[in-house]
């Protein structure tokens, strides 16, 4: 049995054609990995925005949805960790997805490995005040608490999507490998000398060095990672 590791979706991203095109690779790899996962890593930016409030989600992602629900239905074990544009969540994908959810950086030991796995965008900022302000704000349970009581769903999604939009634009895919530098001194200085393995998302730069593995994105065609029975992570880069 595989343990899949993928990011970087950006489900609901771009015109409706580029997002049903993006869905329907997404729910067929959903598919086709199903035979042989055991558990599936969601590394972050599944959603290009995700907001929560008590009785409302947004609206679209039914395909994706329900396939993941049919796979944590069927004992296959699917953990999400929230990346800068869904982290917004609440307990709407635990309780009706069965996916297990995390908010920050974790460490696992799976298949004799012990992995650090975490989507990257608030990994190694120092000496980036204003990236760290504007990180803590938007992470503030408080003020999302706030906005939910203060903002109609149908505005703060329209608002969602606008910040989403403007953030990939400044962030176009990138293809220098200079932007993985940050996360690769991260993870040459991680204090914790016992990881074996780290595996991050959001730079959009599929691509494996050492004991790092970047997912990439899913933009253009798709990428992913495998963890096997024998302790080997293989990145694949392919289109479905």
């Amino acid at each position: 049995m595989i343990i899949y590791f993928a990011s970087d979706i950006h489900l609901g991203s771009g015109d409706k054609q580029t997002q049903r095109a993006t869905e329907q690779r997404f729910v067929k790899w959903l598919r086709s990995i199903e035979p042989t996962a055991e558990v599936l890593f969601l590394v972050g930016d599944i959603f290009d925005f995700w907001f929560e409030y008590n009785r409302v989600v947004p609206k679209g992602f039914v395909r994706t949805l329900a396939q993941i629900a049919h796979m944590t239905d069927s004992g296959i074990r699917v953990i999400m960790l929230t990346g800068n544009h869904d982290m917004w969540v609440g307990n709407y994908l635990t309780e009706e997805c069965g996916i297990e959810l995390y908010t920050k950086p974790q460490i696992f030991t799976l298949k004799g490995k012990k992995l650090f796995v975490s989507h990257g965008d608030n990994t190694n900022i120092k000496g980036q005040p204003m990236l760290k302000l504007i990180n803590a704000i938007f992470r503030s349970k408080c003020l999302r608490v706030i906005a939910s009581w203060i903002i109609h769903p149908d505005l703060f999604l329209r608002f969602g999507q606008w910040w989403s939009g403007s953030s990939r634009k400044a962030h176009k895919t990138q293809t220098d490998l200079r932007y993985l530098d940050p996360l690769i001194e991260y993870a040459r200085g991680y204090e914790d000398k016992a990881v074996d393995h780290f595996i991050f998302g959001h730079i959009h730069i599929p691509h494996q060095t050492d004991n790092i593995t970047f997912l990439g994105n899913w933009a253009e065609g798709c990428s992913w990672a495998e963890l096997d029975d024998n302790g080997s992570i293989e990145l694949k880069n392919t289109k479905l």
